[in-house]
């Protein structure tokens, strides 16, 4: 390189320089596009979103494109430099060099650059695909050896470098990105959330528990039975005898309005009317049930445990409102006493779940001990207690104002009430 004017060599370094910048650019704006906007993008038609999808669906050949060009340019900078620095202070200008150099690369070829790139990925990112793609191809035979070398080097620790393995997502990743992202109303947000956690909630965390179940006794006078069904404020009727237990069908209040409007309801027709009873297993996924729901075109279904008991009844609605909140007249005349007093306290009903209370209220009371306030309480205490008793739960404070044939109807509760 003596015979070389330093003005040429001044040349060739500052292009070498911003070849540098250009692969240390390209590498972070790739890995710092958004990978579902990219698919999104693709989709649509945009060829630069088309060309990086397709670089990046072999991160191990783009990587070793991008190192073998960045390294190569460096290095043949730094031999300039070098010879630049000899040419200019002698002996002493490999070390200055040297100095001069990594400052340089540093800054202009490292630092600035894949900061730009990582604040402006897409900017960067699809015109460098271009480029990179036709790199590809010209390089291949030495980026193919690098990989394989490579990949030698990485098989015995199970590295897989399967694009597929690398961007799939957990729930709670998932539930991260949906609640993180900012262009979704937040109304949205709130959906999507829920539906991701009704994988863990089961048909016991919303059903209507047994002892609270409205149903028409066959038993009954016929004339309070036409009454029950004139005032009801639910669509869907458990129809039995005597007890919930002797349950004889499922009865859909549309089925007999027409004729319950004028007055040619008979008992007869009642009972025809009635719908053979759907039970559910206890334990069932709300996921699950939302499906099966749909399947056996059902609405309704009865809880049983393993021994066949009825311990609550679940309907669509039930499960919807998990999702989307409380929409139906049936929904309010299900809803549990929450009320907040003046003072910043509530009255909660105690049967009402924990599920509803902590969306209510914003709490974060365990739900993994009892589905109830009740159960959560009697749990707690081991016991029933003869009422006026109070108990920390967490930061709150709970006091039981009513108790009601062995099960807890009323509790004041204190809301985050720092610990003494």
């Amino acid at each position: 390189m003596v015979e070389i004017p330093l003005g040429s060599l001044y040349i060739t370094l500052v292009i070498l320089i911003i070849l540098s910048g250009f692969f240390s650019s390209s590498e972070t704006g790739l890995m710092a596009l958004n990978k579902y906007r990219l698919r999104h993008l693709a989709k649509q038609g945009h060829r630069g979103a088309r060309t990086a999808q397709k670089l990046l669906q072999k991160p191990d050949r783009l990587i070793g494109l991008i190192l073998l060009g960045n390294n190569l340019v460096n290095i043949l900078a730094a031999s300039i430099a070098t010879v630049i620095g000899i040419r200019l202070f002698g002996s002493n200008g490999i070390w200055i060099a040297s100095v001069v150099m990594t400052v340089v690369v540093l800054i202009f070829a490292e630092v600035a650059p894949k900061t730009v790139a990582a604040v402006h990925p897409e900017r960067i990112a699809f015109p460098a695909s271009y480029v990179l793609t036709i790199l590809l191809k010209v390089l291949y035979p030495v980026v193919w050896l690098v990989n394989t070398l490579a990949n030698f080097v990485l098989k015995p620790f199970k590295v897989r470098t399967n694009v597929d393995v690398i961007e799939r997502l957990n729930r709670e990743e998932l539930r991260t990105l949906v609640q993180e992202g900012g262009m979704i109303p937040r109304d949205h947000q709130r959906m999507l959330v829920n539906i991701l956690n009704l994988e863990q909630a089961t048909v016991e965390d919303v059903m209507t528990p047994r002892q609270d179940i409205v149903g028409i006794n066959l038993d009954d006078d016929w004339e309070d039975i036409l009454i029950q069904l004139t005032q009801t404020v639910y669509t869907r009727l458990p129809v039995f005898r005597e007890s919930i237990d002797q349950v004889e069908g499922l009865l859909h209040i549309r089925a007999v309005i027409a004729e319950l409007a004028h007055g040619a309801l008979t008992f007869d027709n009642l009972k025809r009317s009635v719908r053979k009873p759907y039970f559910i297993p206890e334990g069932t996924g709300l996921t699950q049930q939302l499906l099966e729901f749909q399947s056996r075109e059902r609405q309704m279904g009865l809880v049983v445990d393993e021994y066949g008991d009825i311990q609550g009844l679940v309907t669509l609605d039930d499960i919807l409102e998990e999702i989307v909140g409380e929409y139906t007249s049936d929904s309010r005349a299900r809803t549990r006493y929450v009320r907040k007093l003046d003072d910043g306290n509530y009255l909660v009903d105690g049967i009402i779940t924990i599920r509803a209370l902590n969306r209510k209220t914003g709490w974060d009371l365990p739900e993994e001990e009892a589905s109830t306030l009740n159960g959560l309480l009697l749990e707690e205490l081991a016991d029933i207690p003869a009422g006026n008793t109070s108990i920390r739960i967490g930061r709150h404070i709970m006091t039981i104002v009513e108790i009601k044939d062995n099960v807890i109807s009323k509790v004041m509760v204190k809301p985050n009430q720092a610990p003494d």
